[in-house]
């Protein structure tokens, strides 16, 4: 056609690029499974007060909602974990982490969605919870019930997550240092006095040594120069909230050789670090950190 004649075979490239990247993005079906009520959190302000906090490790897994009969990702999808595993479970619902151990997310992630379970890899999985949804009662209330929920379900792989009272800023971050140099990601830091939310809410945050977060991949850049023949950079898409639109943004730095070899498929979902956002909302400095799961999963 006239207009590609005019192209550079650089604006042909990327435009192909693009129509493979839409072409190639899911789309979800109608009808598909509807996401729980969730609790999510915020990012914490190192200015924010600590009074009345109570402090947990943030577990690198998958989150995991046990609805009174079934456990579910935190899209809602039925988690497909062997009979055994969820015998004799409350008909209460649960929230928490299947986790496998500090640096084992892949091993979670591939164990949660495998629809035919691996019993010898499901016998790794630790169900960590950390609060009850429907108790109704401030998170002060909710622990000790918490707790009494977990001894009375009496499996050694469903364990209540750990919390203690916040002190000072820099008892915090003697913590969040001593967590993360045992392989640990970070930290969790839950309000006491406030009820189960089913949004994202101040009175749960998350307290890390980086701030990071996901991203959709819409589309591989071609790289130039040493990166010639490789992928250069990501375009990606933020997920909208907050009534807020989605908006995209190009990733570039942060990925090893290999990983522009074989670069994260166009659909799929990254993880990405950065510091702060610019006046439009966007990563500022933000660089390639792995493959995550897509939040709706």
């Amino acid at each position: 056609m006239p207009v590609q004649k005019k192209m550079s075979r650089r604006g042909l490239l990327q435009s192909s690029v693009w129509v493979w990247a839409w072409v190639a993005v899911p789309l979800r079906a109608a009808g598909s499974a509807v996401p729980p009520a969730l609790m999510l959190a915020q990012v914490h302000d190192p200015r924010q007060p600590l009074a009345g906090l109570w402090v947990s490790e943030k577990y690198d897994g998958v989150r995991g909602y046990w609805d009174g009969q079934q456990l579910r990702t935190r899209g809602g999808h039925a988690i497909a974990a062997p009979a055994w595993f969820t015998a004799g479970w409350p008909t209460v619902p649960l929230d928490g982490e299947l986790w496998v151990g500090r640096g084992q997310f892949a091993q979670a992630v591939a164990t949660v969605r495998d629809q035919r379970p691996d019993e010898s890899a499901w016998r790794a999985v630790r169900y960590l919870v950390f609060d009850l949804p429907a108790h109704g009662g401030t998170f002060d209330e909710r622990l000790p019930a918490l707790q009494a929920t977990v001894q009375q379900i009496a499996q050694p792989w469903v364990q209540a997550v750990a919390h203690t009272p916040a002190t000072d800023a820099k008892a915090l971050q003697r913590l969040l240092d001593a967590t993360v140099r045992a392989g640990g990601e970070g930290l969790m830091l839950h309000q006491g006095s406030a009820r189960y939310t089913p949004q994202r809410s101040e009175a749960l945050r998350k307290l890390k040594p980086h701030a990071d977060a996901e991203a959709r991949v819409l589309a591989h850049v071609p790289g130039q120069g040493k990166h010639a023949g490789r992928m250069g950079a990501l375009w990606l898409e933020l997920p909208a909230q907050d009534g807020q639109p989605a908006q995209r943004f190009k990733l570039g730095t942060g990925f090893s050789d290999a990983e522009r070899e074989a670069p994260p498929p166009v659909g799929s979902w990254v993880t990405y670090r950065y510091r702060r956002h610019t006046d439009k909302g966007l990563p500022r400095f933000a660089s390639f950190l792995r493959g995550a799961t897509d939040p709706a999963f």
